[in-house]
């Protein structure tokens, strides 16, 4: 009873560390030794004897606090919060510090390791939790023990090994709304007094929680299983071998994001406005694929043409910047959990871990050696735009291809065009490039054809890494102990691609081919890639790191800790971004054989013709820790801590055009100052444990888009805060947990960077521009900031010279300035123009992307300054050993920001969750019936945001809490 007393607290909101309670003859209260073991300090030890702010749960505690996945687990803990990514990824931020960094090269700065040992491309916060024996969570930099350093902190998973003691087996299933069918179950068997095996998996499938209403439909469900088996053998007393092997599995229509929020903007020239976020869409003639398909950007890439054929660059559009888009009378229902698209998304993802550890004594000393191989890969889908395309306006345009095709002579060029993009006709079915890695997409027979145009993206990882690592630590009686280790990390992807489909490009890339081709006397082609692709054809990893502590006991009472840890990594490149750079005749299988590749050069950063960018970094760095803690007495701990975190570089993507960023980002380093205190009161029924810390980043490594592609950039920044965690137990049979948590983040660097969604930066002298060339945006602005009409009147004159409207003022609820104007035309004439005629309009600057704006003072993103939780539970005890346990659980996040402008549209609201349930245990805890409900008042909360690039519309993708959801389990153990 009393152990199962501990379990069922659930080890708090906090998870400290907390004593059982018996009943004495006398009927008094006494305390029970019984505590957490964690391993914070790669070794074991009581959690309130650790000198780290930490969070610990049992495995029991996941289950009593509905802990299924990294979702929940972020709600009850101080200044932790989590959020899914974009691009198949997430951030589990701690202290203000998470995943900022987006690409290939970046490298987590929350660690997350399984059994000590670190998960590099993990797939653990889409899978549920189950046979855990604990997740510890250590919040703070963890520069000298774990893994390849952790800024912001570690995520341990402690799996559970086998019992060498006897037989068991365990088996759970529930059903909850949504037919959510979930099975769990675990067998241990020992094979000999010394060797015994562990199997354990579950299975979860559910209907979706979002409809779509463009066909009715239930997407993101689930459908997924994972398997872990373990062997342990203890072949002397001495020694110790464990074996582990993990496979995931999950294959359904997950969303990468919620919904897209936008303030539509109507002259197009932005997409989405920086208002605010109501339920619009992005003003498609924003967009790269309507701007390359527009008769304006016709007319000036192919403007020659019409000696050719008379009118041709008019009639063969697909529509015009200045008329009706694609998305005019699209419906975004504003309702969270409805989208409507006719594209539904997919999604695969499968991971596997080995691992195998040995631990030898060597009497007051002890040596382990852990081999780690991990594979991961994952393979998403999803329509871009969330949207529904009006294919009415491509009607003239491919009535006009479709009759060029049937011409005679030329005919033969426009012929395989129209017969991929319109195999039926120019009123048929439109087919549109599926992302593959021929290059050739729809042109090489890959498409998808369907009666409305087809934008939708692939994201697709496919990664391997090794480690091994030795520690070889003492447990001498007398003042003092060290602990040696050294770790080494190999890791590689051949596959990280991101594609971006759409059947705009698609008409492009062959209309502009077939016309080079023409006008070359080449056969009839295209232009290679017909979609956007982000290649890394190739990531390498090679990390090594030594690392050492000393401890020493100064007095009985007072303890120093002193640590120091090498580290060396290396990364190397090989990657290109293509989107219609050079001819392929149609027919070629695999666009990348075509003799036209020798003329296109992916880096432009090198002199030459590059088939690649390739690039290679190293950084070596010193860091480590000091802690002095003082033991008041058994049940009192404070401390305080200086600690050096540091997080290697990386490689920018390529881009197109060079200089806009460095090729590569520098390393991000931490100074840390931590004091805290760990106390239990009143005989064990009362645990208080407090942490106040202060950081100076140097560097902190954030993302932002440039020409469709995130890269990275460092600024520096100070974080400070306080956490506090509490366990209440007045009497035997209830307990109260408190968690509450006050941060503070603020840019501290003299750094500016373009605001993409306000290309004007705040000024209202500013013309905003769309580029007619790349849909990229750049602003015009008096040098010396004043009236916006010389700036306006510039670009009405060059625009009037190329057939293009005059700037045209924004609507006045638009976020933007006042006087704030925006016109389609081209960034580079107007840069080339502008100085020649600043004797007529004066000194004018023409600013790629975005005007800078100063970002010092500024919060960090997914920081929110406040968390509270508390969660209260009671056992009733109705005799023969059966128990009843009713919880419930609030937790409260505070208000927050997505990104580093900290602007009307980055605001993150604060939130609720509640959960509840109720379970019946049988006797000895052999059975259990469990009602139980999450999210219970059904709160659809935004967690975080993506902004999207400007040659995307610039709307925001959403990422939500999960729905209400309630059902019942049940299970059996022997």
């Amino acid at each position: 009873m009393k152990t199962k007393l501990i379990l069922l607290a659930g080890v708090c909101a906090g998870a400290i560390a907390f004593p059982a309670f018996a009943q004495t003859a006398e009927g008094t209260t006494a305390v029970d030794e019984d505590t957490i073991i964690v391993t914070a300090q790669r070794t074991s030890q009581r959690l309130q004897d650790v000198p780290i702010a930490i969070s610990a749960f049992s495995g029991e505690a996941l289950e009593k606090q509905q802990i299924k996945n990294a979702s929940d687990l972020q709600l009850t803990l101080p200044n932790v919060t989590f959020t899914k990514g974009n691009f198949t990824g997430s951030s589990f931020t701690i202290r203000g510090i998470g995943d900022l960094c987006v690409g290939a090269s970046c490298d987590s700065a929350t660690a997350i390791h399984v059994n000590g040992t670190p998960l590099l491309a993990t797939r653990l916060f889409e899978t549920e939790y189950f046979d855990l024996e604990r997740v510890e969570v250590l919040r703070g930099p963890q520069g000298t023990l774990f893994g390849r350093n952790a800024t912001s902190g570690v995520v341990n998973f402690i799996t559970t090994r086998p019992d060498l003691s006897g037989f068991h087996l365990s088996a759970e299933g529930e059903y909850g709304n949504y037919n959510s069918v979930k099975t769990k179950g675990m067998v241990n068997i020992p094979i000999t007094d010394t060797m015994a095996v562990r199997g354990a998996g579950f299975y979860l499938k559910r209907d979706g929680y979002t409809t779509n209403i463009f066909d009715n439909s239930n997407v993101d469900n689930r459908d997924m299983y994972a398997m872990r088996g373990s062997l342990r053998w203890e072949p002397t007393p001495s020694t110790t071998i464990d074996l582990m092997a993990y496979y995931f599995h999950e294959k359904d229509n997950r969303l990468r994001s919620q919904k897209q929020l936008c303030q539509r903007d109507p002259i197009g020239v932005l997409g989405c406005l920086p208002g605010g976020l109501p339920n619009g869409v992005t003003n498609g003639n924003s967009t790269l694929a309507t701007i390359l398909s527009s008769a304006e950007f016709f007319g000036l890439a192919a403007g020659d043409f019409n000696a050719v054929i008379p009118g041709f660059t008019n009639n063969i559009a697909l529509g015009s910047v200045y008329g009706t888009d694609v998305y005019a009378n699209a419906i975004n229902p504003a309702d969270p959990r409805q989208i409507n698209t006719a594209y539904n998304p997919t999604y695969l993802t499968k991971e596997q871990q080995y691992q195998a550890r040995i631990e030898q004594d060597l009497g007051n000393m002890k040596l382990q050696v852990t081999g780690f191989y991990h594979k991961a890969q994952v393979d998403s889908s999803q329509d871009y735009n969330n949207s529904v395309q009006d294919r009415r306006g491509f009607t003239p345009g491919l009535t006009y291809l479709n009759a060029l095709a049937n011409a005679p002579g030329i005919g033969a060029y426009f012929k395989p065009l129209a017969a991929a993009l319109t195999p039926s006709g120019a009123t048929g079915l439109l087919c549109t490039s599926l992302p593959e890695p021929t290059g050739t997409g729809v042109f090489g027979g890959h498409s998808r054809c369907a009666a409305n145009p087809g934008a939708f993206d692939r994201s697709i990882t496919a990664s391997r890494d090794y480690s091994i690592e030795g520690i070889f630590s003492s447990n001498f009686d007398g003042k003092f102990n060290f602990l040696l280790g050294g770790i080494y990390v190999h890791a590689k992807s051949d596959v990280t691609d991101y594609y971006v489909d759409a059947f705009g490009l698609d008409f492009a890339a062959g209309l502009l081919g077939t016309a080079a081709a023409i006008g070359a006397g080449a056969p009839p082609s295209y232009l290679a890639t017909p979609t956007y692709r982000n290649n890394a054809a190739y990531q390498g990893l090679k990390s090594y790191g030594l690392f050492g502590e000393a401890y020493v006991n100064l007095t009985d009472k007072l303890k120093l800790t002193g640590g120091l840890r090498y580290n060396h990594d290396e990364k190397n490149s090989i990657a290109r971004t293509t989107l219609a750079n050079f001819l392929v005749p149609f027919g070629t299988a695999n666009a990348f054989t075509a003799p036209g590749l020798a003329a296109f050069d992916a880096d432009a950063g090198i002199p030459g013709i590059q088939d690649y960018q390739r690039r290679s970094v190293k950084f070596n760095e010193i860091t480590g820790r000091a802690v002095l803690d003082f033991k008041i007495d058994d049940r009192h701990l404070i401390y305080a801590s200086y600690s050096r975190g540091y997080k290697s570089g990386g490689i920018n993507p390529p881009l197109s055009l060079a200089g806009l960023v460095p090729d590569s980002f520098k390393p991000e380093f931490v100074n840390s100052f931590e004091i805290g205190s760990k106390n239990t009161f009143d005989n064990g029924r009362f645990t208080l444990n407090v942490t106040g810390f202060y950081y100076q980043y140097k560097g902190l490594q954030i993302s932002r888009i440039v020409q469709r592609t995130s890269v990275n950039d460092n600024i520096d920044a100070n974080v400070y805060g306080v956490e506090a965690e509490a366990l209440i137990r007045p009497v035997r049979n209830f307990t109260v947990n408190l968690g509450l948590s006050y941060l503070h983040t603020k840019v501290t660097g003299s750094q500016t960077f373009g605001d993409l969604r306000d290309p004007s930066g705040g000024r209202g002298d500013a013309v905003i521009i769309k580029d007619l060339t790349n849909a990229s945006n750049c602003a015009v602005a008096p040098t010396v900031q004043g009236s916006g009409a010389n700036a306006a009147a510039f670009v009405g004159t060059i625009n009037g010279s190329l057939g293009l409207q005059a700037p045209t003022a924004f609507q006045g609820d638009s976020g933007l300035a006042a006087g704030t104007t925006g016109a389609f035309s081209v960034c580079s004439a107007l840069a080339a123009f502008a100085p020649s005629l600043a004797g007529v309009f004066g000194a004018l600057t023409v600013t790629q992307d975005a005007i800078p704006v100063s970002i010092k003072g500024n919060e960090l993103p997914q920081a929110p300054v406040a968390k509270f939780s508390v969660g209260a539970q009671y056992t009733a005890e109705l005799g023969n050993g059966i128990t009843v346990v009713p919880r419930v659980d609030l937790a409260m996040t505070g208000k927050s920001y997505s990104n580093i402008f900290n602007t009307r549209n980055d605001r993150i609201q604060g939130y609720e969750q509640v959960n509840a349930q109720i379970q019946v245990n049988g006797m000895d805890d052999k059975w259990f019936v469990r009602g139980y409900i999450q999210n219970m008042f059904d709160n659809a909360a935004e967690t975080g945001h993506y902004n999207t690039d400007q040659s995307s519309g610039l709307f925001t993708n959403i990422f939500t809490l999960e729905p209400r959801r309630y059902g019942i389990s049940a299970g059996v153990k022997f």
